[in-house]
């Protein structure tokens, strides 16, 4: 346990917690919503404000939030009134998103390819107190949407107009999921990486839902997953030094891969066992709906 007495380590693990957090409770909705690659894109534009945060001198992780966050908004407005065009803008956005940061980061007289390799892949020696101030921040904000407005958003994602008929603000709504998953990204991106970010916010949620029929058990156990796999990634990377996001990533994949094996008997079990109470049941139980909580996902 020596790697708790680097000052660096301490700052990497709390980073990684707060990610394990985020990225799976955002995740959960853009699944659900069929926008697994929303995070990638979300991570090009993201370099621009990485870029523009070197080159203005502040704060990359605050700016690459802003630029985000303005990305998000419009893919999402892209994706509602887009139609025929929509591809081709949100392509246009996610590599102009690439190219701009690379050319800033090169303009910047502190900045160079490297510095922006941290943001692209993670890296544990560079998180400083500030990142660390910032990615708690951003967190406790995406876990107060994400926790708070569950039901909501759930509803949303899982049916718009159905949503819209029971009068939830369903375009604020979609905003603020998108908004949200911006923050999420620049949230991750000091420990994960840009490139790899949307991988962890898709993976440990794919990975709970092999074992888990409700939107709550998925949520818990995907948030659990990451976590676990983060902590350890993080750990892996410090004594086998490693890229930290890769490892995560691949300790994300390995989880959903046990998962998978596991699932295959339990679902055998399950069915045989829903065989047996059928044939011993006269009368069909009459459905009643239940909580959003509850929901199969």
């Amino acid at each position: 346990m020596e790697f708790l007495h680097d000052a660096f380590m301490q700052r990497a693990l709390l980073a990684a917690v707060l990610v394990g957090i985020t990225a799976p409770a955002v995740g959960i909705y853009l699944v659900q919503r069929r926008q697994a690659l929303m995070g990638d894109g979300i991570g090009h534009v993201a370099m621009t404000g990485v870029g523009l945060g070197f080159l203005l001198n502040s704060s990359p992780v605050w700016m690459a939030t802003l630029v985000a966050v303005a990305g998000s908004v419009a893919m999402e407005l892209i994706r509602a009134y887009g139609k025929t065009r929509g591809d081709l803008a949100l392509a246009l956005l996610f590599y102009g998103g690439m190219a701009g940061g690379v050319l800033l980061i090169n303009l910047s007289p502190t900045g160079s390819n490297a510095n922006l390799s941290s943001y692209l892949f993670g890296s544990l020696t560079t998180v400083s107190p500030e990142d660390v101030t910032a990615i708690s921040l951003l967190a406790a904000f995406v876990v107060l949407v994400t926790v708070g407005l569950r039901r909501h958003l759930f509803a949303v994602s899982q049916d718009e107009e159905f949503a819209r008929v029971t009068g939830l603000p369903v375009r604020a709504l979609n905003l603020l999921i998108a908004v949200t998953a911006a923050v999420t990204v620049t949230v991750a991106m000091r420990v994960v990486g840009l490139l790899l970010v949307s991988a962890l916010m898709v993976v440990p949620v794919a990975a709970a839902q092999q074992l888990t029929k409700s939107f709550r058990a998925t949520f818990v156990l995907a948030v659990a997953t990451g976590v676990t796999v983060t902590l350890a990634g993080t750990v892996t990377s410090y004594y086998q030094d490693v890229p930290p996001g890769a490892t995560i990533v691949l300790y994300a994949i390995g989880v959903f891969v046990l998962l998978t094996l596991l699932a295959a008997p339990l679902a055998r079990r399950r069915a045989r066992a829903a065989e047996g109470g059928a044939a011993g049941c006269d009368a069909p139980v009459p459905a009643t709906r239940r909580p959003a909580d509850d929901v199969q996902v």
